[in-house]
């Protein structure tokens, strides 16, 4: 069996980033795939400025208890006048900093004298202090934005500040799914004898669309041959990645493996993992050129923890991302876990009060509550123990599921 990183990176070499390009509105852009770096046409912030309401001074005119005339008030958006010496400018959040002024004192140390028209500056301020200098946070000519980025709302109010009102991202990927076995029927339905209800649809459909995937469902597919034959040559036209579900195995029901050898070509792998082994991995012909097909279980955990450490990163490679893979977190075991597995488990937990990690539920192939209960995976190595207070590695669902 493959190893999980071994898989990775044999699927990860094949996710050749996609070239076409469309520029869309900065708004409209949170979670796509910047095409090309973005460079700064203007420095933020323009000029010095407050960063907080105050006073502006010279510093070395105000000692502790200096009492100095107020010479101007300042608001954001209005060009200051330079400052009077001896005298304090009435200073907010965001205005610019008048010429001679050196440094802003918080109005909380600050009081009106009696005359009504002066200040008390009741602490010695020093140059520089709640000032925000030009180009602090962007520097004109520097890269803003790599290409690669995948644009969550810093990346996108980074763009904005500096007046990028479109941003060139790759398009949308296009992945074609469906699901294989004669038991599956959809919710609605009436269930009949040995029949269950299509989960992984769900799943799959929401975690595509998190993605900003454009998604055509071909459905439940008979378990028969030449039906899935016949759907995997209509869903491969046209779209970027099929993606199926069950019949990925290779018992007598199961006419993955042989219809996609008959329609392109395969490599089925099994993955020293847990919950999950079988992953199917390919290609499918279509007019002038080649559709990726990946095969998930159909288990539902299994198919959705494969689907979360395979497909995932493979789609956001094919995006044009660069870093693709999660980073874990190192935090506490506060469980146990005795009989130790060959392969690598990733158990569903959730972070108790305490901060550490607990089993969210059963951990079998098919019990999606743990899941549903769980906030994150943690790993088991292949063949070890887990006893309370050990350090495992986690990944937060909130990191997966983005």
């Amino acid at each position: 069996m493959l190893s999980v990183q071994e898989a990775l990176d044999l699927l990860l070499a094949r996710a050749h980033p996609v070239t076409d390009t469309e520029s869309i509105g900065t708004l409209a852009a949170a979670g796509r795939v910047l095409a090309a770096t973005q460079y700064a046409g203007i420095d933020v912030p323009r000029a010095d400025n407050a960063a907080m309401d105050g006073y502006a001074v010279r510093s070395a005119e105000c000692g502790a208890g200096a009492v100095l005339p107020v010479s101007q008030r300042i608001a954001a958006g209005h060009a200051p006048a330079p400052l009077a010496p001896g005298s304090a400018a009435r200073i907010f959040t965001g205005a610019g900093i008048p010429a001679g002024a050196d440094a802003v004192v918080m109005q909380e140390y600050c009081r009106g004298a009696e005359d009504g028209r002066s200040v008390v500056i009741e602490r010695q301020p020093v140059p520089g202090e709640h000032i925000r200098r030009i180009g602090e946070d962007i520097r004109a000519g520097t890269p803003l934005l790599e290409a690669g980025t995948r644009l969550r709302a810093p990346e996108l109010a980074y763009a904005a500040s500096n007046g990028l009102a479109c941003l060139p991202v790759t398009r949308r990927l296009r992945v074609a799914m469906l699901f294989t076995g004669d038991e599956l029927t959809m919710p609605g339905a009436a269930l009949g004898p040995g029949q269950i209800y299509n989960a992984n649809r769900y799943a799959l459909g929401s975690m595509l669309c998190a993605l900003g995937c454009e998604i055509d469902d071909f459905g439940i597919v008979p378990d028969r041959l030449d039906a899935t034959r016949s759907v995997l040559r209509d869903a491969a036209a046209g779209h970027d990645l099929v993606l199926s579900c069950g019949g990925a195995s290779v018992g007598d029901a199961d006419h993955v493996k042989p219809a996609v050898a008959a329609e392109g070509s395969l490599d089925l792998w099994k993955i020293a993992m847990k919950p999950g082994k079988p992953l199917a991995f390919g290609t499918l012909r279509r007019p002038g050129g080649a559709t990726h097909f990946i095969g998930l279980p159909g288990n539902p955990v299994a198919c959705f923890v494969s689907f979360l450490l395979f497909v995932r990163p493979f789609l956001l490679r094919l995006q044009g991302m660069r870093a693709v893979l999660p980073q874990p977190l190192s935090m506490r075991a506060e469980f146990s876990v005795e009989r130790p597995d060959e392969r690598l488990e990733f158990l569903r937990v959730r972070v108790n009060q305490a901060g550490n990690l607990v089993l969210s539920g059963g951990q079998g192939s098919a019990l999606m509550r743990s899941a549903v209960q769980g906030s994150g995976l943690a790993l088991r190595p292949p063949g070890q123990r887990i006893a309370p207070g050990d350090t495992l590695a986690y990944l937060p669902f909130a990191e997966l599921l983005g």
